[in-house]
């Protein structure tokens, strides 16, 4: 009997043996089974990685996400998409380091794509497609971030309080005629922190520092709002004349909320400067990570971006203005005239950006 016990308890303890063995895998076996990534040799994780493009971006508008969908069709190749605030991304591309996935990144205003680089977070892209599709200006001098689309920082101003054979250029707006009626945003924004680097570029630091100064004694408010919002401070009769980007008075205008059409449809658009150095521009541009682990894929969705297709799409949609030369602008641009632009390599807003960042603050710009 007691032999017979035994036995059996021999045979129990082995098949419990058998059952806790068989359900203990390896990490390596679990993370195969699931697809997750163990190490460089997984060749699991190198099939998933084929046709693959992940990018970090900080535009969140239906245009892009149709681009995207375009091109995957065109390419078999997926765009796995991160969004966040610009400089949040900026953050934690450096926080990542190697370890990072993103392959791209996509931000606005030439000046945050500087800090990108300096940070060491880009790399440069030789491309004959890129250099034919965007122009030098548009584009880092380094090649490691190009422009995909343009906007003006123009003068908006009321319809029913200004004539716009007032208005000429930027300097113009210290005039102590336009005391207590300009509107524009805060000193931290960066579209302001470019603009000023822009004058920096062209007419030096003194002429800058007047300039800023000129616009603090001249201002209806202190700074405060985004750039719909000095529009809409414009026709509730808060200033006359508000500085803003292109682009939001396009989607003010095919906005789906009435009294932001109603405002947009009560101002106007004159751009500066065009008798002398241009209207400032900018761009919302893409760079290719330090760390890119799918570089020829990344290197084909910014070739795509930059095409006349993609170029179509951004210009239709999303009422920014091509970077590529070979496209038209929407009607809706084209409506606003053609308009003379700084001739400077938009680099320069990042490199000048620190010392704009010191003039504001020496001005009392808030």
């Amino acid at each position: 009997m007691k032999k017979n016990f035994t036995i059996i308890s021999l045979i129990f303890l082995l098949i419990l043996s058998l059952a806790f063995l068989s359900g203990c895998s390896s990490p390596k076996e679990e993370a195969v089974a699931n697809n997750e990534k163990v190490d460089g040799n997984n060749e699991n994780t190198a099939n998933n990685k084929k046709g693959v493009v992940n990018l970090y971006t900080d535009r969140h508008y239906d245009t892009d996400e149709q681009l995207l969908k375009v091109f995957t069709e065109e390419t078999g190749i997926k765009v796995n998409v991160v969004k966040g605030k610009s400089d949040e991304l900026i953050e934690r591309l450096a926080r990542e380091g190697k370890d990072t996935e993103a392959d791209l990144l996509i931000t606005a205003d030439a000046g945050r794509l500087h800090r990108a680089k300096v940070q060491e977070l880009l790399q440069p892209v030789s491309s004959e497609i890129l250099f034919n599709n965007v122009p030098e200006n548009l584009r880092d001098r380094d090649n490691q971030w190009f422009g995909l689309t343009v906007r003006g920082r123009v003068l908006v101003y009321s319809k029913d309080r200004v004539n716009p054979s007032e208005l000429s250029t930027y300097e113009d707006l210290t005039n102590s005629k336009w005391k207590g009626k300009i509107l524009v945003r805060s000193s931290s924004n960066i579209y302001n922190q470019s603009l000023l680097a822009s004058f920096i570029a062209i007419h030096g630091e003194e002429k800058a520092k007047e300039w800023a100064k000129g616009i603090v004694t001249n201002m209806a408010r202190e700074p405060k709002g985004n750039d719909r919002a000095q529009a809409t401070a414009v026709v509730a009769g808060e200033g006359d004349i508000a500085i803003m980007n292109t682009y939001y008075i396009g989607k003010m205008l095919n906005s789906s909320n009435p009294e932001e059409v109603k405002v947009a449809q009560n101002v106007g658009v004159f751009f500066p400067d065009q008798e002398g150095t241009g209207t400032h521009i900018n761009v919302s541009g893409v760079g290719l990570t330090k760390y890119a682990k799918n570089k020829e894929n990344a290197i084909k969705l910014m070739e795509f971006l930059s095409s006349e297709k993609a170029q179509k799409q951004f210009a239709e949609a999303n009422f920014e203005y091509p970077a590529n030369p070979s496209v038209e602008p929407s009607d809706l641009l084209k409506s606003w005239g053609e308009f003379k632009s700084q001739n400077i390599n938009l680099s320069l807003l990042g490199e000048y950006n620190n010392k704009a960042v010191e003039i504001f603050n020496e001005v009392g710009w808030k």
